[in-house]
């Protein structure tokens, strides 16, 4: 019977790519010149600092920026406050990993909402869609991508036939 496994993963290489990117651009824009304004990456986290608060959502649109044309999507950045210590502001981002349980009943109530003819089993941090026919299970791929109430990157991973 065909299977695939929905998963929300982050490639933490490519994140890793991003915030470099992201911070090597910071040095050459001129508004950010004789500030003391940076990108930090610190195991699951991405930690921004800047001077004002508006610096940080000027850094922000940059990281996402490098983020999308790296192939990460932006919905697996969780921001954090905005903290204030000294003349410094910083923020941090936790980046989400895994389907939560509230995600993955949201999932299974989607599919079942739907009336597809799939099975699906929430198993750990992922949830696996099972059907008789390949076309079923599409259709509920095409209905999690569209779904605007799914707030996490969905991937799909070992598709089976």
């Amino acid at each position: 019977m065909p299977s695939f496994d929905t998963v929300s993963e982050v490639d933490m290489q490519e994140v890793r790519n991003a915030v470099d990117q992201a911070a090597r651009e910071l040095v050459t824009r001129f508004d950010f010149r004789g500030i003391d304004a940076g990108f930090e990456l610190e195991g699951e986290a991405i930690k921004l600092h800047a001077q004002e608060e508006f610096q940080l959502d000027q850094m922000l649109d940059i990281l996402k920026d490098k983020l999308i044309k790296r192939g990460v999507d932006v919905r697996a950045l969780d921001p954090g406050k905005v903290e204030a210590s000294g003349k410094q502001k910083r923020q941090s981002f936790a980046l989400k990993q895994g389907i939560d349980r509230d995600a993955a009943k949201l999932i299974v109530g989607l599919i079942k909402d739907a009336k597809l003819k799939v099975q699906t089993q929430i198993q750990g941090d992922q949830v696996r869609v099972t059907g008789k026919k390949r076309d079923d299970l599409q259709e509920a791929i095409a209905l999690m991508r569209k779904s605007e109430a799914i707030k996490i990157p969905l991937d799909f991973t070992n598709f089976r036939d």
